[in-house]
């Protein structure tokens, strides 16, 4: 097995040199801080377990009469790390997380329905309800004494008002880095089961919580939370896997399960078998490779918060409970709605522009910190420069 690289120094030109879309669609001159990619080179578990399918030459059909490995490994993943008891019968195999969203949208909603999404949000997530004809419902996640956080009793109020269909439900949250609480989550499933939502479930951020927060798993709340929940995640957020385009979904709805199973069976693709070898090592013997990367992100994102606090006052900010992105308000600069794309051209950092996320995002930028101090301060260094008044 070859050894795991640290997290503390990286190559610039090697990650320059990279085909990804985080440093190569950027100019020479700009520093990248923006889509949710690490920088960090992927698990050697992983690679390795690439590696032996290429070196063995084993890339035929693969015998999965029964469904992939996936099934099993994330049953046992929600067992031992959330205390989450899964039925791999309910787990099927995605592309991706959007893939899921549309998927579960075309089955288990109408165009016209209303969706309510905890705003701001994933901005793939409303461009989906946008061209699949759903009635966005903002419920906005406002930052407080507490951190960020939403009104239940508005969002009870609004799905009353709006006959609305379904729940859209980011946890850990994205933008923000917010880990609910169990408290908060019994809030949203006693909506949901008074109103009969549906609920989808992205939890792809859930292995980058930092303690003391701890990842709830919505479906494992209670028995109907499960009944009406699709919780969809993938590895590739915790592990720096996104290029491998595999992801599951756990249905715990009979009739959206029936839905599904009765589809076509190719209709909405197949995971490819390098991007399910890659899953199952990750999850199965990645997690050494996981809690070094979980301590450079507790430390990278304790020196976002102090060199914010310290040298641009002005800017603000709530470290995140999880994840590598920092939601950052800058409207106090007076910079307009994409404050981003100021940063850019005066500073040369690009960060991803606040609006993209909806409702809540205008003035806001989002900061990723995922990658070596040396870059990280770099990053830090342009952006506090370029805010007036330091």
């Amino acid at each position: 097995m070859t050894a795991d690289p640290g997290f503390d120094r990286l190559d610039r030109g090697w990650l320059r040199a990279k085909d990804g879309v985080k440093w190569h669609r950027v100019a020479p001159d700009v520093l990248p801080a923006w889509v949710a990619d690490m920088d960090f080179p992927v698990p050697a578990v992983v690679r390795d377990a690439l590696h032996d399918l290429v070196d063995r030459a084993d890339l035929g059909y693969p015998d999965w009469p029964a469904g992939t490995p996936l099934r099993d490994a994330f049953a046992r993943r929600m067992q031992e790390r959330y205390g989450w008891a899964v039925e791999p019968a309910r787990v099927r195999e995605l592309t991706d997380l959007i893939q899921g969203v549309q998927l579960v949208l075309h089955l288990g909603t109408q165009p016209g329905d209303a969706v309510a999404v905890l705003t701001p949000c994933y901005p793939p997530f409303l461009a989906s309800l946008a061209t699949m004809g759903r009635r966005l419902v903002p419920v906005p996640v406002q930052d407080g004494p507490a951190g960020w956080a939403f009104d239940a009793e508005r969002f009870d109020r609004d799905v009353r008002e709006t006959g609305c269909r379904a729940l859209l439900l980011v946890n850990p949250h994205n933008p923000t880095g917010r880990a609910f609480t169990r408290a908060e989550l019994a809030q949203l499933a006693d909506v949901a089961r008074r109103h009969d939502l549906l609920v989808l479930s992205d939890e792809v951020h859930a292995d980058l919580v930092q303690a003391p927060h701890r990842h709830v798993p919505f479906a494992s709340l209670d028995d109907d939370a499960a009944a009406r929940t699709v919780t969809i995640t993938s590895a590739t957020k915790a592990f720096n896997l996104a290029g491998i385009r595999t992801a599951v979904a756990h249905v715990g709805d009979d009739r959206l399960l029936a839905a599904r199973d009765a589809q076509p069976p190719d209709l909405f693709g197949q995971v490819n078998l390098l991007g399910v070898a890659a899953t199952c090592a990750a999850w199965t013997a990645g997690d050494a490779w996981l809690a070094g990367v979980l301590a450079r992100l507790r430390a990278n994102r304790d020196e976002v918060a102090r060199r914010l606090a310290d040298e641009a006052p002005r800017v603000g900010h709530t470290p995140p409970d999880a994840g590598y992105l920092s939601w950052l308000d800058l409207r106090a600069l007076a910079w307009g709605d994409d404050p981003a794309q100021v940063l850019l051209e005066r500073g040369r950092v690009a960060l991803s522009a606040g609006p993209e996320f909806g409702p809540g995002g205008a003035g806001f930028a989002r900061l990723n910190f995922a990658t070596s101090p040396e870059v990280l301060d770099d990053v830090l260094t342009r952006l506090v420069a370029t805010v007036p008044g330091g």
